[in-house]
Formats: C-alpha cells, sequence, structure tokens
C-alpha cells in the first residue's frame, strides 16, 4: 500500500472512530511527518455561508450541487472511469473554488471512497479558509521541494473529504505547474486511485496560460461562469483556448431566474452540454 493510499485509509479510520471518541478528553492532534497521515487539526466545523451542501443541505441551491455531482457521475463513469477533474472560470471571482469545494463535499457524501481536492489555484488559495484550516504545506511544497504528497494531505471536517491545499506562497506558480513534476503527480493521483475522485481548484483562464497545460493532463473541466461578470467574448475566448481538453459542462453562476411572478436568486445552476473537446 502506497504512501498516499495509507494516508487516504487513515483518514477514513479516523473519522470513523470519531463517535466513539466524543466521550473522551481531547487530546493535541499529532503532526504530520514525511510519509505519514494526513495532517490532524482541531475539528473545526466548516461555518462558511458559501458551504450551502453543508450549511443548508435541505436548499434549492444544496439540490443544484447534487444535480451536478450526479451528472458528473454520470459523464465519469463510462468505460472507465475519468475521475480527475478540474473546475476553472474565464477570469477570477466567477465562484470557481466555492464550486470546486461544493462539488467535492456532494461527492464525499455520497460516494463510497475519500475524494481528494487539491487546490492548485498557487496565487490566490482559498480552499483551506472556507474549511477553516491552516496547513503548513502544501502543492507548492510538493513540486518546489520534493515534500510528499502523503505529508501534505490534510483530513477535514467532512466526511471522506481529504484535502491537498496549496501550500507556501511562490513567486512564480507557472514554473512549478509547468513543470515536469506536476505532471508526475497528477498522473500518480489520477491513475494509482483510478476508483476515487480527484478534484482540482485552478487558477482562472484568460489571464493564465498555465491552466491550459494543466487541463492537458485531467480527464475534464467544468467551466463555471458568474452571470453578468465576463462578456460574452470573455466566455468564448477562455473556452478557445480550452480548446483540445474535454470540457465536461458549465455551470451558470449567481443566475437569477424570474418564476410565478417573482425572482428567486438561485446562486448556482448547472447547464449541461454533451461531453467533448472545447470548440
Amino acid at each position: 500500500m502506497s504512501r498516499i493510499e495509507k494516508a487516504f485509509e487513515k483518514a477514513n479510520q479516523m473519522r470513523e472512530g470519531k463517535e466513539r471518541r466524543e466521550d473522551e478528553a481531547p487530546v493535541t492532534p499529532p503532526s504530520s511527518e514525511a510519509g505519514g497521515e494526513p495532517a490532524a487539526h482541531a475539528a473545526i466545523k466548516p461555518e462558511s455561508p458559501y458551504l450551502v451542501t453543508l450549511t443548508e443541505p435541505a436548499s434549492y441551491v444544496s439540490e443544484e450541487y447534487r444535480k451536478l455531482k450526479s451528472m458528473v457521475v454520470k459523464l465519469t463513469k463510462k468505460d472507465r472511469m475519468c475521475n480527475a477533474l478540474m473546475v476553472t472560470s474565464a477570469i477570477g471571482g466567477e465562484g470557481k473554488s466555492i464550486t470546486a469545494l461544493n462539488l467535492a463535499v456532494t461527492l464525499a457524501q455520497e460516494y463510497d471512497h475519500s475524494v481528494l481536492l487539491v487546490d492548485a489555484d498557487l496565487r490566490r488559495p482559498a480552499v483551506h479558509t472556507y474549511l477553516g484550516l491552516e496547513p503548513s504545506r502544501g502543492l507548492a511544497d510538493c513540486l518546489a521541494n520534493g515534500t510528499d504528497v502523503g505529508s501534505a494531505l490534510v483530513r477535514t471536517d467532512v466526511d471522506r473529504l481529504v484535502l491537498l491545499p496549496a501550500g507556501k506562497s511562490v513567486s512564480d506558480p507557472v514554473e512549478l505547474l509547468l513543470s515536469s513534476r506536476m505532471k508526475e503527480l497528477v498522473g500518480e493521483l489520477k491513475h494509482r486511485y483510478a476508483d476515487r475522485y480527484v478534484i482540482f481548484d485552478t487558477p482562472p483562464v484568460l489571464p493564465f496560460a498555465e491552466v491550459h497545460s494543466l487541463a492537458s493532463h485531467l480527464d475534464g473541466v467544468i467551466f463555471v461562469v458568474k452571470e453578468g461578470l465576463t462578456p460574452l467574448e470573455g466566455v468564448k475566448e477562455a473556452l478557445e483556448m480550452l480548446k483540445g481538453t474535454t470540457v465536461l459542462g458549465a455551470v451558470y453562476n449567481a443566475a437569477s431566474i424570474s418564476r410565478l411572478n417573482g425572482y428567486y436568486d438561485y446562486h448556482y445552476t448547472y447547464t449541461h452540454r454533451a461531453a467533448g473537446e472545447a470548440k
């Protein structure tokens, strides 16, 4: 069993034993050593209002995320499971990180195996803040310093959800994300754990050239568009830059929909397009 697989299994064991330890006195969480289990953090219940799949599981928005999850599973489980996916957008501020996180949560809630969420937006990492975590290492450390991936994984307070955070601040993320080490790391996670979903939250497409290269190593792209933010031409340009990759669909974010003579602010709706190359 590899170090990363041991880390996943240990995270599950720790989560499964949580209720049995509730009456015990709290203990200081152990530090993660190289090649060991995901770093243990004090359990912090995520309370961000953006994590609707946790804070408002019965809401319409949470139901839309579950529909997104179902569509993703349908599109990725055909002849072989396409398990490595990225979530991106044309520009920043469209809600890609929130979409990636809520999608990962819904997969973890209803899937048989651990889901790995990778924060690959090394310029503006955000996933760990929504989960109430302060990890000391992450993806950037693995790429720049050769830190073992298993030691950088972080167990979260969400059952079966494991996080590979962005890690230390770096001056030139392009060099790291385009490196051969990044390609090797993606290949390791994608092929060794073919029965688990690995969701990458990546930088937006238009400002950063490395996104297409990263997408070419993954099985599919989920493209987030926020209503009223990116002009149609910007969306077209971003999809053109993703040409040659598999765009599974688009999440139309913060859409206002008129119904029954009233207006409802649906934050996340999913627009499906058939899997295939971006045109």
